[in-house]
């Protein structure tokens, strides 16, 4: 029986402990590792919560920081669903705290990352230290997710305490490469030479490159793993690449270390899985009464108030559509950032101009989200000044079920997407997407066959092929039902399985 440890920010396998996709994939793999009858533990920062509801305090971990002793406790906690040989933990210790986005993460617009750094330098030397000690067994594979867990090949590599780590194998999988963890070597307190006062630093291996006097945590995992993955091979292609924002977004300045890594045999693509059984499942013919729903329980919220004339101004147009029903939903279901919305960000009018093409054929356009307060403004305003345009400004599970359920055309404009989830999601449905031919998007859906994308080598080029798929998709739509249905059959027969996945890890990624 092999032995894993999977080392991340996030697990959706626990309540409350999920901000994006990383984790979905930390709830999937280890669920399909341990249907081959391996072993998995999955442990994530507690912060400062998720020990509370029914841990269990497993040991204690006493380790070095700052020149002082630091004590953290390990705690095994419940899942949402039982696995045979799948067991789930949290590191509790007071300064890993909640953040403002999910109660995860930080966000420090003056100094990025200066509280997250913290945070994970305190629970990646306590999970080496419960790794030392045998807390888990003796391990064959560390997997490590994104720059929040790659200290943990730091301290195998130059920390004299966790020698005994070199024995096991390093695996890094990069969820998001734009997102660094970029902290200066010193004069800081949030800095590694604070933290790790004992250790000579090797600040030719260390050192970002294009800031000379940081370190790069997301460069550290992936110069010093044994293996390092992306989530989609199309993904592993543009990032070896350099970026040149908004054309293209590659290696974001990394594409040496990840070019290297290639040379030596050690970078891989393989495409995130998506979910198959066990579904939770909407009842079909609830979309607009989920709406109204989610609208009535967030206008009880004092956090939403400074927004209520929005939500109130959203539920009477959902309730004109309970009797007047759309002949044609479009939709997007997304946190609203530069990633997923920069397209409509920098050129409204090609928005408004989707939105008069959608009202010529009694057509509505869905969105759901919360995210960047420029974001959330502009989709605000076009609320109020286009009736086909339904802004759900916040999060509901039983409205996004019923959104992928019953959507008619799935929109996913991303500037980049290493793999994405919610293309599969709504294939899964049986309900076409129309995508910006990139990373993963490329990678499941294919134009005219089981959705519709578009490319373009400039930007412009981009907005004018976007309203050409659009029209395309528009056009079978409504004058070519059978063509039409087969694109809808082929997507809902699409199978991204895990299954699939996880063979590829273990050939190539585990070597087992």
């Amino acid at each position: 029986m092999n032995n894993f440890l999977f080392v991340a920010a996030e697990n959706d396998a626990i309540a409350n402990c999920k901000a994006g996709g990383m984790g979905d994939v930390v709830r999937d793999v280890p669920r399909q590792i341990s249907e081959r009858g391996d072993k998995v533990h999955v442990i994530v920062p507690s912060y400062s919560r998720l020990h509370r509801d029914g841990g269990t305090l497993k040991t204690r971990l006493t380790f070095h920081l700052r020149g002082t002793t630091y004590s953290a406790e390990l705690y095994e906690v419940i899942p949402k669903k039982e696995y045979n040989n799948i067991h789930h933990y949290v590191i509790h210790h007071p300064e890993i705290e909640a953040g403002d986005i999910a109660h995860i993460y930080h966000n420090n617009p003056v100094e990025p990352f200066y509280t997250d750094f913290i945070k994970y330098v305190i629970f990646c030397t306590a999970v080496a230290e419960a790794i030392k000690e045998d807390a888990f067994g003796s391990l064959d594979i560390v997997h490590m997710h994104d720059w929040h867990s790659s200290l943990m090949v730091f301290l195998k590599t130059y920390h004299p305490a966790y020698e005994s780590l070199k024995r096991i194998r390093f695996v890094y999988t990069i969820h998001n490469l734009a997102i660094q963890g970029i902290r200066p070597f010193g004069d800081n307190y949030s800095s590694l030479q604070n933290w790790f006062p004992d250790i000579s630093l090797d600040y030719d291996n260390l050192m970002d490159y294009r800031y000379r006097d940081c370190v790069n945590l997301m460069a550290l995992g992936i110069r010093l793993s044994d293996a390092v993955h992306t989530v989609s091979p199309s993904y592993k292609e543009d990032v070896l690449l350099p970026s040149s924002p908004p054309e293209f977004i590659g290696g974001e300045g990394l594409e040496k270390d990840l070019g290297q890594a290639e040379n030596q045999g050690r970078l891989y693509g393989i495409l995130n899985g998506s979910n198959y059984k066990n579904i939770r499942t909407a009842k079909k013919g609830n979309i607009y009464r989920n709406t109204v729903k989610a609208l009535f329980r967030w206008l009880q919220q004092e956090s939403k108030k400074y927004k209520a004339d929005f939500l109130a101004h959203t539920g009477e147009k959902v309730m004109e559509l309970v009797d007047n029903r759309p002949k044609f939903i479009i939709s997007s279901v997304a946190r609203l950032t530069e990633q997923k919305f920069y397209f409509f960000k920098r050129s409204p009018e090609v928005f408004i101009e989707i939105l008069k093409k959608l009202q010529k054929v009694d057509g509505i356009f869905m969105l759901l989200g919360t995210g960047a307060p420029e974001y959330e403004e502009l989709f605000r305003g076009l609320s109020y000044e286009h009736e086909n345009f339904i802004f759900t400004n916040g999060q509901s599970e039983d409205l996004i079920d019923s959104i992928y359920l019953e959507t008619d055309l799935y929109f996913m404009p991303s500037l980049f997407e290493p793999c994405g989830i919610s293309q599969m999601l709504s294939m899964r449905n049986g309900n076409p997407c129309l995508v910006h031919a990139t990373g993963g998007l490329k990678d499941t859906v294919e134009h005219m066959k089981t959705g519709f994308s578009f490319g373009g080598d400039s930007y412009d080029e981009k907005i004018n092929n976007m309203l050409l798929s659009f029209d395309e998709a528009l056009d079978v739509f409504q004058n070519d039902k059978p063509k039409w249905k087969k694109i809808q059959s082929a997507a809902k027969k699409m199978r991204f399985t895990w299954e699939k996945s996880v063979d590829e890890y273990y050939k190539v990624l585990y070597l087992l």
